[in-house]
């Protein structure tokens, strides 16, 4: 089974793009999504406060996991070490796709300290913090917690009439969110994507160490 784990964030990437892109990327290695998670927890809350994920992912052991990025399991350090740790005990296969990675039991101590360096770097990096959101990225909405339900319907072929009396909102606000955060495609994944072949070498020569 693979499961789709989105996790949306004003200062990183909305959900609509992080399924644009698992959604790619999905189609581009043959893999089925099963289910999709979309955890709407703040960045500002720990580990032992998101009880929903932590369940979910003990009941989803020793599936595929694909995830847009490493920050999107959390950007605290500490949490990042203990979910890499219990998604590794649980026999996970986690695809971080902007990394062009897959994290295993089988894979080499190195390659998962280079994506906690990794994460730590661009946590650490005040300039990255101070740019905010990637160019090009949208604004949260009022729809935004609808997401999941609004891919199911497109994937449904239902109409835009339709999914706004089920959603009781109004119809050309739902066309135009539709439109702009181009969930028609993000639901059929129509955007294909490039990976590094050589990936892993370069999230380990991304490893910073002190001088």
């Amino acid at each position: 089974m693979a499961i789709a784990y989105i996790r949306p964030d004003k200062n990183f990437d909305a959900a609509h793009e992080q399924l644009q892109l698992i959604n790619s990327y999905a189609m581009s290695n043959n893999l089925i999504i099963d289910d999709e998670f979309i955890d709407q927890k703040s960045q500002n809350k720990r580990l032992d406060q998101r009880t929903e994920v932590t369940e979910y992912f003990h009941k989803k052991a020793g599936n595929t996991l694909l995830v847009s990025d490493v920050w999107v399991l959390s950007t605290h350090m500490e949490d990042v070490i203990q979910m890499f740790s219990c998604i590794l005990k649980h026999d996970f296969n986690v695809h971080f796709i902007k990394q062009s990675v897959v994290m295993s039991r089988q894979s080499s101590a190195m390659l998962v300290l280079g994506l906690m360096d990794n994460l730590r770097q661009t946590m650490q990096n005040d300039v990255e913090r101070a740019i905010g959101r990637p160019f090009g990225s949208k604004s949260t909405s009022k729809f935004d917690k609808y997401t999941n339900d609004i891919l199911t319907f497109i994937r449904e072929k239902k109409s835009v009439s339709e999914m706004a009396r089920v959603l009781n909102v109004s119809r050309s606000s739902l066309k135009d969110y539709i439109e702009s955060r181009e969930l028609k495609e993000v639901a059929f994944g129509s955007l294909l994507v490039e990976f590094s072949a050589d990936a892993e070498e370069q999230i380990i020569n991304t490893i910073s160490c002190p001088k």
